[in-house]
């Protein structure tokens, strides 16, 4: 085990085609809502706070994801808590992030062509995809969107917000550019930290985001250099969902 206070090491970012082309083994297991685990762990659903079209007030897992994001959150310092942002994603908030997103880089650099406006917008939103063989990480309940907090609730210092899609959220953005004040200091000991507890537990972190960590998903499989991914694409279950399964039970 590494100290927390280790460098975060470079990584390649992830070749799409080849982290699509994983096999999936189709673990079943359903989602689980992450807002009744206890503490350490707090949830805060933020699309749904930030009112984004199709967002859930809630953060759904994978048990063994669930199971793997306490032993990261019992494995900080005390004081300290994980805080779980976003999960599993409806792919309609996908769609919406990744078209919002790709027309905020459009307008900010007309100059990209289409092909450079996809790899732009690719590095901090993936592809909206249902397809069974190559489905977005967050459609799969592996993919967790994470930071710290203090006993009180607020957010530690990580040098960028949640999701802002500039190069100093790359997760070694402080490994290559030396901290320059006393809040960057903050924030590179704490990507730090959150790297060290999250990576211990099997996750694999995403390095354009130092929020973005992987189980299960192929984007962990790929990291990880797995023959095949756990996880494919899944869903929340519903009353309507709960109903038609019983009505289609026989009795």
């Amino acid at each position: 085990m590494t100290s927390a206070n280790s460098a975060i090491p470079a990584r390649p970012d992830p070749v799409w085609d080849e982290v699509s082309a994983l096999p999936i083994q189709g673990d079943d297991s359903a989602l689980i809502p992450m807002s009744l685990t206890p503490l350490p762990i707090r949830v805060y659903p933020a699309y749904a706070k930030l009112g984004i079209p199709g967002a859930i007030p809630e953060c759904y897992v994978r048990p063994e994801v669930h199971r793997r994001l306490l032993m990261a959150a019992h494995s900080l310092p005390a004081g300290v808590s994980l805080v779980v942002l976003d999960a599993w994603r409806p792919w309609r908030v996908q769609q919406y992030l990744f078209e919002t997103l790709f027309e905020a880089i459009g307008t900010q650099h007309p100059e990209y062509d289409e092909a450079a406006l996809l790899t732009h917008t690719r590095e901090f939103v993936s592809l909206p995809s249902r397809d069974p063989q190559a489905p977005s990480p967050h459609l799969t309940g592996g993919a967790v969107d994470v930071t710290l907090c203090d006993q009180e609730g607020r957010l530690l210092e990580m040098g960028t917000g949640f999701d802002e899609a500039i190069t100093a959220s790359h997760t070694d953005h402080f490994e290559r550019h030396a901290p320059q004040d006393e809040r960057q200091r903050l924030a590179h000991k704490n990507r730090r930290l959150l790297h060290h507890v999250m990576l211990t537990a099997g996750f694999t972190n995403l390095p354009s985001e130092w929020w973005h960590y992987d189980f299960g998903d192929q984007l962990w499989a790929w990291y990880r250099g797995e023959a095949a991914a756990l996880y494919g694409p899944a869903e929340v279950e519903t009353l309507e969902s709960r109903w038609r399964k019983q009505l289609c039970t026989p009795h």
